[in-house]
């Protein structure tokens, strides 16, 4: 009997040490063709690694200036998941196995994590959001520019003042500084418009919307119409992404033959137009890339570029030689805002990293991702860190996963090394929820893909980079900006480091 029981524990034993179901080990049996290279064997390289990290960190430890350049990047959807994919797939487009690689924001000297909650939601959209690290406060989920006392739909409630909220955008602009707005997604959409607008419903791009949810445009005036002619909207140098229907009659079709989407049978750009020309300023329209690319140079005082009818293109499926890329529209952007010798805030957004991970698209997520830190990349080259704050983050994650136990340089788009209990191989990258994760119903797919609730990861370069350490809410980041900035109503940073507070 107990040499039944001594057998009994020692093929158990036997059986954990040559398999762990937890930790599975045998794809850790590697020839030495596929191990990594001699230096990174050498401990030295990663003890070298570190010290070189740390003198780096120390060189960039002090900068007490003020910040006279602001520039926020947003990722959206840009969740952790999505930066450690993105950037082993931009080290494999470069030969290399791609987990060393870094995107051009990952060298920041600080890092931070934001909590993404809306006031009444556990994982947000972007509206809250925009409203959260534009405006500095928090709101309910699909409202932009608006406190925490309007409801979603209420055009009454979203139309009092009091219930308005100012941006980061105001603040700067109120100092004597320039302010602009770069988006691959409509100019409209839900993370642009907490630069300058105040709507109840993120949806309320153009009139009819509005109308839609049965409120009055002429009281509740819709994100286009409040990009035109409302403050500080009408104030912004630099307008460049896509939404040319939200500016165009229903009526009346676009330059390369889309229908516009307004019911009020107004043509925004012109209005646009005319408004710069009653006040006496250089301001031209573009509409493609060819006309964006002549004011490379010499861009006018007020420059309006509208590259789609809706969303620009997907990067992997835009044609080049008429869409702008966001690096391209980042450089003019900052060229342009950089005659103001007082300084300029600007935001920047890769804002369909989100549209890819709802359709499950993680290839062109991550390639989206490599386009933002594209965009980065020209604003680390153009603006000094000792006078020009960067801040990269994202507005809310996805449910994008990286998952299994792929060897070391494996094909981060392929498929894992691992296998379920099945046998049945799965994707290094996968999906919890969304068109991938699902079921067919009838040859059909089902459903999008959902935002997630975890942290975001912050990034920052410059004056003052080191206050947006540690964990916090989203909802402190315009506040952050604007003290190393010294814009704002809030606690400001002077140049001897002292703290100051406008009346």
């Amino acid at each position: 009997m107990h040499a039944l029981v001594l057998l009994t524990a020692v093929t158990a034993l036997a059986r954990m040490t040559v398999s762990d179901r937890y930790h599975p080990d045998e794809i850790r049996r590697e020839p030495i063709s596929r191990m990594a290279p001699p230096p990174e064997r050498d401990p030295s390289y990663w003890i070298n690694e570190a010290e070189a990290g740390i003198r780096e960190r120390l060189r960039r430890r002090d900068n007490r200036n003020v910040a006279r350049n602001i520039v926020m990047f947003l990722g959206d959807g840009m969740s952790v998941p999505t930066l450690a994919a993105a950037r082993t797939l931009l080290g494999q487009r470069q030969g290399r196995r791609g987990e060393e690689a870094k995107l051009a924001f990952e060298t920041f000297p600080t890092t931070g994590f934001s909590k993404t909650y809306c006031l009444n939601a556990q994982v947000a959209d972007s509206a809250c959001t925009a409203t959260a690290y534009l405006c500095g406060v928090k709101a309910n989920s699909g409202t932009v520019g608006v406190t925490g006392d309007v409801p979603r739909y209420d055009c009454d409630d979203s139309a009092d003042p009091a219930n308005h909220v100012d941006s980061i955008a105001v603040w700067a602009l109120e100092d004597g500084r320039d302010a602009g707005v770069v988006t691959t997604t409509r100019v409209t959409h839900a993370s642009p418009a907490g630069v300058y607008a105040h709507v109840a419903n993120r949806h309320w791009e153009s009139d009819e919307k509005v109308r839609d949810d049965r409120g009055d445009p002429r009281r509740c005036p819709d994100i286009a119409h409040q990009l035109v002619h409302r403050s500080p909207g009408n104030r912004l140098k630099v307008i460049l992404g896509g939404g040319r229907k939200e500016f165009l009659p229903i009526d009346e079709y676009d330059e390369e033959g889309f229908p516009g989407a307004r019911g009020d049978n107004r043509n925004l750009i012109k209005e646009w137009q005319a408004n710069k020309q009653s006040e006496g300023v250089s301001h031209a329209y573009v509409w493609n890339k060819q006309q964006l690319m002549n004011f490379s140079s010499s861009p006018p005082k007020y420059l309006l570029g509208l590259f789609k009818n809706s969303h620009m293109h997907f990067h992997l499926e835009a044609n080049q030689t008429t869409e702008p890329t966001l690096a391209e529209m980042t450089e003019i952007a900052i060229k342009s805002l950089s005659r103001n010798k007082q300084g300029f805030f600007l935001f920047v957004e890769g804002g369909r990293i989100d549209h890819a991970h709802h359709d499950n698209y993680v290839h062109l997520a991550l390639d989206e991702t490599i386009e933002l830190s594209k965009a980065v990349e020209v604003a680390k080259k153009l603006l000094s860190e000792e006078d020009s704050l960067i801040v990269v983050t994202a507005d809310h994650a996805h449910v994008m996963t990286f998952n299994g136990y792929m060897e070391r340089g494996g094909d981060i788009l392929g498929v894992s090394d691992d296998k379920d209990k099945d046998g049945i191989p799965y994707m290094t990258l996968s999906y919890s929820n969304g068109r991938g994760a699902r079921r067919q119903l009838n040859g059909v797919r089902v459903n999008s893909e959902t935002h997630g609730g975890d942290d975001v990861g912050v990034f920052a370069r410059g004056p003052h980079h080191d206050m947006f350490s540690g964990v916090y809410e989203q909802s402190q980041l315009p506040h952050l900006m604007a003290y190393a900035g010294c814009i704002g109503p809030g606690l400001h940073a002077c140049g001897n480091g002292c703290d100051k507070k406008r009346p």
